[in-house]
């Protein structure tokens, strides 16, 4: 599959297919509710950034463990590492021309705004 931002300007290649992405899912942590991404998951050997890397923009908050990412060129956020598994590469399924997010069927909810790393131990 191939990504990339509203303006073109980030592209990247997911070496799968919807059907084999780990998993699909949305969040509703405070930058996921805004956001109100539709996100595929991938190990991070399956996700490349192909062209735009400079325009590319970190974004960290809270524990400044996640890696969030977005175009500097037309702000749509492409892709993040998520804290819970740093292994894994997050990416905006509304940002792969070849997938309709509306008609995904197993989305699953991640419950990022009761997140176990900042329950009290």
């Amino acid at each position: 599959m191939k990504l990339n931002c509203h303006c073109g300007a980030v592209e990247a290649e997911i070496n799968a297919t919807v059907n084999e992405l780990a998993k699909i899912v949305r969040c509703n942590c405070s930058i996921c509710k805004r956001k109100n991404a539709t996100m595929g998951m991938v190990k991070n050997e399956d996700f490349k950034v192909t062209k735009g890397q400079d325009k590319l923009k970190l974004y960290q908050y809270h524990t400044k463990v996640a890696n969030h990412y977005f175009c500097t060129e037309c702000g749509i956020y492409t892709h993040h590492n998520p804290r819970s598994a740093p292994a894994m590469t997050g990416f905006n399924l509304g940002c792969v021309d070849e997938v309709n997010v509306e008609d995904l069927k197993e989305v699953a909810n991640f419950d990022g705004l009761n997140h176990p790393m900042d329950q009290e131990k």
